[in-house]
């Protein structure tokens, strides 16, 4: 009689999990704790607490359901501390004859439990089908394209669900309502307070055990604020359908120097998780506007995120790896720069935009895309230093999403794959959607001196920098004729500004996974197209 170990990852607390669906009788469920995922890079407190705290009350559940379950807790005497080896330990405790897995978050561990598929005590390997495509479907709807876009992926995947399609016709009669979703905030503007989740003793339990064991990593967990249960993440997304989708669209791409979460639904980090389904969360958006509680524009745009965006960079990712990881097509190779782990920066969107990811382990997508991201993409900084950041910082950070986002999306490493154009702008964006200006030193209308927005020397020495590759890119040449028509002794005026700028920027050396910096432990519109989304 066949007695299979079920490993059930952080990122799968699902019943719907492949692997639970098909589990007989004898089989034994396994989540494990180990050090070794805490500290690949050093993530978030809140992070960690966040996924522990899932995983022991997923335990919890499954037990209740009458399964056979083994939790490794994190300092159990016992515990191997690395992912696979203490599977197989338990593997052998309870004489199991094979060892099952769903396809985890990341092409380390794939490639790893793929490595041992034929071992003695075997993996056997299974594919995740919560959602709505597989890395099969992708390379599938891919095959003949000369380019894959996220917009005719999007088109295609409405079609296939029928979300928010009227017959063979999108509903309203247009696919992307992103044109409508661009409004800054106005001066003054009331936000509903997000739920707040009650801590049981599991909860507080884990995070006595993190402050303990990561007390050290970049983070405040006192704000911690996460669904860690089922029932939380749908009163999550009841708050969400019921509060803030009918202004999410208009408002989606402003930034506020006082309120970190706006009308962002913050539900990444439990759909990640397997606490929520994307089923449910876009079924759940459509019904809002069929029902007339809800605009299009909103709920076409939150859609486009889950059902377009989460899918689509899932897609590219398992399609294009190992090699992806190591792309960077504009040959970027300064260190992170140091104050992206302090804060301390006179820049006052960088700063507030950090502030807000220590406290919450959370920035909406512009902060991410438009601030932290284009400052680095601005000077360089290598695709490594910053998807490692990246990473470690945000709670529903997972290799699968974060990667393609930042290397392609945010640094144009992937040279155009995931975005046609570099996201690149200058103050005048960040002036323009939101109001840090107001509260920062530097003038964003000014291009040199010593009150001038350093983005706006930076933005143009990229430009520069950047000519041969970029040039010849049609979305970029209206850009390109602007620079063109500006003096010599301008432009030379600007390249010197942002080479001061950066002579005296403190940074890390450029490092990959694996190396941490010192004090941590050891153990990523012409088209028919508009790719800002998600990081």
């Amino acid at each position: 009689m066949s007695r299979p170990l079920i490993l059930v990852l952080g990122d799968q607390l699902s019943h719907d999990l492949p692997s639970l669906r098909e589990a007989p009788p004898e089989a034994v469920i396994a989540l494990c704790e180990v050090a070794e995922e805490g500290r690949y890079v050093p993530h978030h407190p809140q992070k960690i607490a966040l996924i522990l705290a899932a995983m022991r009350h997923f335990a919890a559940d499954l037990r209740d359901r009458g399964l056979r379950v083994h939790y490794s807790a994190l300092d159990d005497p016992d515990n191997a501390q690395t992912l696979l080896d203490e599977a197989e330990r338990l593997a052998r405790l309870y004489e199991c004859d094979e060892i099952r897995a769903v396809r985890p978050g990341e092409w380390r561990l794939w490639q790893a439990m793929g490595e041992r598929a034929h071992a003695a005590l075997p993996w056997r390997l299974m594919e995740d089908d919560r959602f709505y495509a597989t890395p099969e479907d992708f390379a599938a709807w891919e095959k003949g394209r000369k380019s894959p876009r996220l917009e005719y992926f999007y088109r295609e995947m409405r079609r296939r669900t029928g979300l928010l399609m009227e017959g063979d016709e999108p509903a309203g009669g247009r696919w992307n309502y992103d044109h409508d979703n661009r409004e800054p905030l106005p001066e003054r503007l009331e936000v509903p307070a997000p739920p707040r989740h009650r801590r049981d003793d599991v909860t507080r339990e884990v995070m006595t055990l993190v402050e303990e064991h990561f007390g050290d990593h970049f983070g405040d967990l006192a704000g911690f604020h996460w669904p860690v249960t089922r029932r939380q993440a749908l009163a999550d997304l009841r708050h969400f359908l019921a509060e803030l989708l009918p202004d999410f669209g208009r408002w989606q791409d402003a930034i506020s120097d006082e309120a970190p979460f706006l009308f962002h639904s913050r539900l990444s980090a439990a759909l990640n998780l397997g606490l929520l389904s994307p089923r449910e969360a876009c079924e759940g958006a459509e019904r809002e506007y069929r029902e007339g509680r809800a605009p299009l524009n909103s709920v076409e745009g939150f859609i486009r995120q889950i059902l377009g965006w989460r899918e689509y960079v899932r897609g590219l990712y398992w399609t294009r790896m190992p090699d992806y990881k190591r792309a960077n097509a504009l040959d970027a190779n300064r260190g992170l720069p140091a104050f992206y782990w302090s804060g301390a920066t006179e820049l006052r969107c960088l700063r507030r935009a950090i502030e807000m990811t220590r406290d919450n382990a959370y920035a909406h997508h512009i902060q991410r895309l438009m601030v932290t991201g284009n400052f680095a993409l601005l000077c360089d900084v290598a695709p490594s230093a910053l998807c490692d950041w990246y990473l470690a910082v945000y709670a529903d950070a997972c290799e699968w999403v974060e990667l393609p986002n930042t290397l392609g999306m945010v640094l144009h490493g992937d040279g155009g794959l995931m975005g046609s154009k570099p996201y690149c702008a200058s103050g005048k964006y960040i002036d323009r959607m939101s109001d840090h200006c107001r509260h920062c030193r530097f003038d964003p209308k000014r291009v040199v001196g010593d009150d001038a927005c350093p983005l706006n020397s930076l933005y143009w020495r990229f430009l520069e920098t950047h000519r041969d590759a970029l040039s010849g890119n049609h979305r970029m040449k209206l850009i390109y004729g602007s620079l063109d028509r500006m003096s010599d002794d301008k432009r030379a005026a600007m390249r010197a500004q942002a080479e001061a700028f950066l002579a005296g920027l403190e940074t890390e050396p450029a490092y990959g996974r694996g190396v941490h910096r010192a004090g941590y432990h050891d153990a990523s519109r012409d088209e028919p197209s508009d790719e800002r989304e998600t990081c």
